[in-house]
């Protein structure tokens, strides 16, 4: 076998085999793509603007001039949910995507290096991982202020761990294969060999913790946005909804529920996705399935 097709052997075979992901996977990669559409086609699909008040028609119910109701101060409820879906995606996609690369980053060199470098790199983690997410999420943002910057910069520092440890195990896999034992042999340097032909084995199973870890980010903003701690209103996020929502939500539930179901919808997307692209990857998981 030689170095290149041992490097990239994996990438292939794992996208060939996306034919092979269950009902429940497409099911969660068709709800992600459309709550995508609505997100991006918001300003076309939203009967209203979402700050547009009528206060006449405060917690409108579902029916009529508002399909899913309206709030306390008589705003759409659907228009806000299709212009807060924006929020809860591009603040997820960018946390998870910056958590994927330091993690990643610092998971390869640990696992790589080993000794001295593994133990002080891996003890930081630690550290953070010692912390609650959430808390450790509520308390930078606390610190910093809440902007879109500041929170998708909250989210992925807790999340950069996560991304580490699954990096470093999979380099540890791999450094001891024939494949990494002949680039060292032909001079290869050690960033080289990282990422043009240990990175391509291993980013499937990052990949796998991306899907997992976008739905935790997805949680993790409605969190902060429900104490308070998310993008100023009157930006539509739903865990600002939710917080509003509950205000009345004896009178009227329907404010704080919709916002509440978008987020659950979302969030179990992602984790119907990750849990495709895990059995994937893994043959024991996908034989028990």
């Amino acid at each position: 076998m030689t170095v290149s097709t041992a490097r990239t052997h994996k990438l292939p075979r794992f996208f060939a085999a996306l034919g092979q992901l269950n009902a429940t996977t497409w099911a969660g990669l068709v709800i992600v793509a459309v709550l995508v559409a609505a997100a991006v086609f918001a300003p076309q699909l939203a009967p209203y603007a979402p700050a547009k008040q009528n206060i006449i028609d405060q917690l409108a119910p579902p029916g009529g001039d508002y399909l899913l109701g309206a709030d306390q101060y008589g705003r759409d409820t659907l228009s806000r949910i299709l212009f807060g879906a924006r929020y809860s995606l591009v603040i997820g996609f960018f946390a998870v995507l910056v958590a994927m690369v330091l993690g990643t980053i610092i998971g390869m060199i640990a696992g790589f290096k080993g000794g001295r470098t593994d133990v002080i790199l891996m003890q930081i983690m630690d550290v953070v991982l010692a912390f609650p997410s959430l808390i450790l999420g509520i308390a930078l943002v606390a610190l910093m202020g809440a902007t879109i910057t500041n929170i998708v910069a909250a989210i992925a520092f807790t999340s950069i761990p996560a991304f580490s440890r699954v990096a470093r195990s999979a380099v540890i896999t791999q450094r001891d294969r024939e494949y990494v034992q002949a680039c060292r042999a032909m001079g290869f340097s050690p960033t080289r060999i990282l990422l043009r032909h240990i990175l391509p084995a291993i980013l499937p199973e990052i990949m796998v913790i991306a899907s997992l870890w976008m739905a935790n980010a997805v949680r993790t903003e409605a969190s902060l946005a429900f104490i308070g701690l998310g993008i100023a209103p009157p930006a539509p996020t739903w865990g600002g909804m939710v917080r509003d929502g509950f205000e009345n939500i004896l009178s009227s539930p329907y404010p704080a529920l919709f916002p509440s179901l978008a987020i659950l919808l979302l969030v179990l997307a992602f984790n119907l996705i990750g849990d495709g692209l895990r059995d994937l990857i893994d043959p024991r998981m996908r034989d028990a399935s």
